[in-house]
């Protein structure tokens, strides 16, 4: 009997295949890297052939690493890079290369929408926030401006994920979770086509919907030989990377909540609900068809830890001995007592999302005396990081009345115990990091996948699936100066925010 899920986690430089039972356990992973082109400033394109021979390829390196049969594979599901734009024409052709979620080409078209809706202010309180040139719908009416052609044999525009599924099964088609990056009534679960309209955009190019969890057809000929597959092995919808993620963390329950902790990091809550966004926690749809997810993501955590290492710690990178230089750093944050002495660390080094959106804001350390150490340095980066997740945590509790007392976290941070711990003490929350953190996302997808195929009856029956062996409780030595340094964080932000805008506005002008 089949008993495995084939799952790609399609991420911006690679693609990973990954043999994942139906218990969620992972066997096996293949990579295949690819390129990012930037023919522009502000550009960022991928060639949709390049995520097909990826995909194709790892599929195949995977059932030769693992030896598993493909009698015994269920079902092929993606897991990917979300606002992807690949106009498709007529014959099923890609008609120019994949404009990428990276890429912030349209601030034009983004200031022209928000205008026809009086204003930032105002389409940000209809919306739940602003929209700038990385977004899907001014990026859209860029392609219709600046490249008629395009536009008009586009018969429908698909993301990465609906461009995969495209050519294992020749149908086109968008998953609601991947539509919500665009523009979907989270209510009735259809494109926003009065929007659309409103700004000009023909919506016979909105491609057909389905959901993460729906069948939506079988391996081709074509793409079962280069994967080494069966032909007619199911293909399911699959997700978005960051709903897979939540997913993969397991809290799926009504107001469970998770924290993924990568490169970026991000807090997420699924609801039944269908809030509407603020304070940069924006509403999506969740892989379960029947819950949205709420999100409040920051833009560098991970990404701080690897600034440090690399600007910080470079000698000790360097030691060919070095197996870890995170783990490395772990080790001088536990020398640091909470707090590291009133230090405190600012992770804004590319601007903000949640809980401020704000593009001009920038990192730094604040208070450092002579007596402050390299290891108190570091100690502050993981306590910033934890702040301004605290900070989302609080908007997501205050404004959206969803308490959090406990939350799995996922990504590759969730390796590092020390982190954990910190992340506890500043939160004053259960922390739980999954099993094969690094893996959620695909976990996830397979997950979704499972319950399309009636493994597990709904997306609730995960929690024990996708389980968590260690937690961190936060300690109540370390609450009192958590308590103390935390709202002076939020302080800077108020303080530093007019000089932060007039700095790098001026930066920005001759950079």
């Amino acid at each position: 009997m089949a008993k495995y899920i084939i799952a790609h986690d399609v991420g911006t430089s690679n693609n990973k295949a990954v043999l994942v039972d139906v218990e969620g356990g992972v066997h096996g992973r293949s990579v295949a890297p690819y390129a990012i082109k930037y023919p522009r400033p502000g550009w960022a394109e991928q060639d949709p052939e390049d995520w097909w021979k990826a995909v194709t390829g790892s599929t195949k390196q995977l059932m030769a690493q693992t030896g598993v049969s493909p009698s015994d594979i269920l079902c092929v599901v993606n897991a990917t890079q979300l606002i992807g734009i690949v106009p498709m024409d007529d014959a099923g052709v890609a008609l120019r290369p994949g404009i990428i979620w990276l890429d912030s080409r349209a601030p034009e078209e983004a200031r022209w929408v928000m205008n026809k809706f009086l204003g930032p202010a105002v389409f940000s309180a209809i919306a739940g926030a602003s929209i700038t040139g990385k977004d899907g719908i001014p990026k859209l009416l860029w392609l219709k401006k600046n490249e008629p052609d395009v536009y008009k044999k586009m018969k429908y525009f698909l993301d990465v994920s609906g461009y995969i599924n495209y050519r294992c099964t020749g149908k086109m088609l968008m998953t609601w979770s991947n539509a919500s990056a665009f523009g979907l009534d989270l209510k009735k679960k259809i494109w926003l086509e009065t929007i659309f309209k409103y700004v000009g955009f023909d919506t016979k190019k909105l491609p057909p919907l389905c959901r993460s969890t729906d069948k939506i057809g079988e391996l081709n000929a074509e793409a079962a030989s280069l994967m080494g597959l069966l032909e007619g092995t199911p293909v399911m919808g699959g997700t978005g990377d960051i709903q897979a993620a939540a997913v993969g963390s397991g809290a799926m329950g009504e107001g469970e909540g998770h924290i993924s902790m990568g490169t970026s990091a991000w807090v997420g809550v699924v609801t039944a609900k269908t809030p509407t966004g603020k304070s940069g926690v924006v509403s999506t749809q969740s892989a379960d068809p029947g819950k949205a997810l709420l999100l409040g993501q920051m833009e560098l955590a991970g990404g701080c830890l690897k600034w440090l290492g690399d600007e910080m710690c470079r000698l000790e990178k360097a030691d060919p001995a070095m197996a870890n230089i995170f783990g490395f750093m772990d080790s001088k944050v536990e020398q640091v007592t909470a707090g590291s002495d009133y230090l405190i660390f600012m992770p804004w080094m590319y601007g903000e999302r949640a809980p401020v959106a704000d593009a001009f804001i920038r990192g730094g350390f604040v208070n450092l005396v002579p007596e402050h150490t390299r290891e108190h340095m570091i100690k502050a980066v993981y306590e910033g990081v934890a702040y301004n997740l605290r900070w989302i945590i609080e908007v997501i509790e205050t404004q959206f009345k969803f308490p959090l007392p406990v939350l799995r976290v996922i990504g590759g941070g969730a390796l590092g115990h020390p982190w954990m711990q910190v992340l506890a003490d500043v939160t004053g929350k259960r922390i739980e990091p999954v099993r094969n953190p690094q893996e959620a996302g695909a976990v996830g997808a397979a997950m979704t996948a499972a319950v399309g195929l009636g493994i597990y009856k709904d997306f609730e029956s995960l929690k024990n699936v996708v389980s968590s062996d260690i937690a961190f409780e936060p300690r109540a030595a370390n609450r009192e100066v958590y308590d103390f340094l935390y709202p002076l964080y939020k302080e800077l932000y108020t303080d530093l925010k007019g000089f932060y805008t007039r700095i790098n506005k001026e930066r920005c002008e001759r950079v």
